[in-house]
């Protein structure tokens, strides 16, 4: 336990919407000073994109596959028009969460996202489930980090242009 609490207690504060202070390779490297070499195999096998359920030893890593997978589906019916009663409860997405363009969409998913991870954070001080869920905020952030709407607008420009 002494090597996480020293671990996490030097790692900087991570805010939804904030670019990270601390990029994913550098905080990997970091970890590897501190855990075992199974702790960090298990570590760099944690991604936020992961919503197959295995069995990771970590029971929080399962709870948010779980909601990721969840969340996955619930998108799916929403996109394929399945959902067409919006009034219908679902799990996870609501109306305010999927209207806007798809850059305010995705900011809105990933705060679900985050917000999820942080109700898993209670009473996980200083253990290998916080450096875990840690590092999925850590990668949230660096997703959210990676958004320039003006390169997104030249991008979308010159896909729909029209060839003659």
């Amino acid at each position: 336990m002494d090597k996480y609490y020293y671990f996490l207690s030097e790692l900087p504060f991570l805010k939804f919407g904030q670019r990270p202070q601390i990029k994913k390779k550098e905080f990997i490297e970091e970890a590897s000073k501190w855990l075992s070499e199974k702790d960090l195999c298990s570590l760099c096998d944690t991604s936020s994109n992961n919503f197959y359920i295995r069995n990771n030893k970590i029971a929080a890593i399962r709870e948010y596959q779980r909601f990721e997978k969840q969340l996955r589906e619930e998108l799916v019916l929403y996109r394929k028009g399945a959902q067409k009663d919006k009034n219908k409860k679902t799990q996870i997405l609501n109306s305010s969460s999927i209207e806007g363009n798809p850059l305010e969409v995705e900011k809105k998913l990933l705060l679900s996202r985050w917000k999820f991870i942080e109700e898993r954070e209670a009473g996980n001080n200083f253990n290998f489930t916080m450096v875990s869920l840690y590092f999925l905020k850590l990668q949230i952030l660096e997703r959210l980090s990676t958004f320039n709407k003006a390169k997104g607008k030249i991008t979308f420009k010159a896909l729909c242009k029209v060839r003659t």
